[in-house]
């Protein structure tokens, strides 16, 4: 578990409190984690970010009445702190029976607030349901990769020795699946998600990178170092020109953490799948 996770909210019984209380926001250094693959805030060899959804964000207007909404958040890769998930629910939630003069007004309250607790500036948009309804969901791009044909029973830690590459091969290609599954390292509850990987390297064996996706199966992190540990076991594996890694996880507690890694400056969309 992580240090900090302990005293957070998370695993323990909350109440909601449904008027606006920021102190509700638990940040959790990553410093800890980043220690633990080698790295520091000194020499992070990505660059990234961690989109958030909301799909429980409402409030209320002056005159009383509510107004729902989701939420976008992008939170920089190499913000001193993430923000403990359900500290970020109680949060949202004490948003619900307080009255904001405009969404405006609300979107420069939740930059401040998770700003602040995240330690470098967070990105909000605020959208309306026919927004979003009619951007619809998109597939991943590239190769799926989970119809191959693999054998695997040790599912307790990643094994970045099932990697395999040709180093006489170089190519540019994008692969995807959909069987990434971790745990929280706090409840022990699955977290269900597809990642993307894209780069131009070494030829990557693609069954290997599947056994090695489905060894995370019962390993326990959060989103974010899962994230960061695959995209640091290819790029020792294949040194590329370039790696993106790209997870899209499936929501709780009505919201969905999606990190990307990247050894390039990209502005990655930030696009619902079909289990979103």
């Amino acid at each position: 578990m992580h240090p900090a996770a302990e005293h957070s909210p998370l695993g323990k019984s909350s109440e909601y409190i449904a008027t606006y209380t920021p102190s509700l926001l638990f940040p959790i250094p990553r410093a800890a984690k980043w220690a633990e693959l080698g790295v520091s805030a000194q020499t992070l060899p990505w660059q990234g970010v961690d989109f958030w959804n909301c799909f429980e964000l409402s409030w209320l207007l002056p005159s009383g009445k509510p107004v729902v909404a989701i939420g976008e958040f992008a939170i920089p890769a190499d913000s001193p702190n993430i923000i403990e998930s359900k500290s970020f629910k109680l949060y949202l939630n004490s948003l619900n029976q307080t009255a904001f003069e405009s969404s405006a007004a609300l979107q420069a309250c939740l930059e401040k607030d998770l700003s602040a607790a995240a330690g470098k500036p967070v990105a909000v948009r605020i959208r309306s349901l026919a927004e979003v309804e009619g951007q619809g969901v998109v597939a991943l791009p590239g190769v799926c990769i989970d119809d191959l044909d693999v054998s695997i029973s040790n599912y307790e830690q990643p094994q970045p020795e099932l990697l395999r590459c040709d180093s006489s091969r170089i190519v540019e290609e994008s692969l995807h699946s959909h069987l990434l599954k971790s745990n929280c390292p706090v409840t022990g509850q699955p977290d269900w998600g597809s990642v993307t990987v894209h780069y131009r390297g070494a030829a990557l064996d693609h069954a290997s990178l599947l056994t090695y996706l489905i060894s995370f199966r019962q390993h326990a992190d959060f989103h974010e170092q899962c994230v960061e540990r695959i995209y640091l076991d290819l790029k020792r594996l294949l040194n590329p020109e370039f790696l993106t890694v790209y997870a899209r996880y499936v929501r709780r507690g009505g919201l969905d953490i999606n990190p990307y890694r990247s050894t390039e400056t990209v502005t990655l969309p930030n696009l619902r799948l079909v289990r979103q």
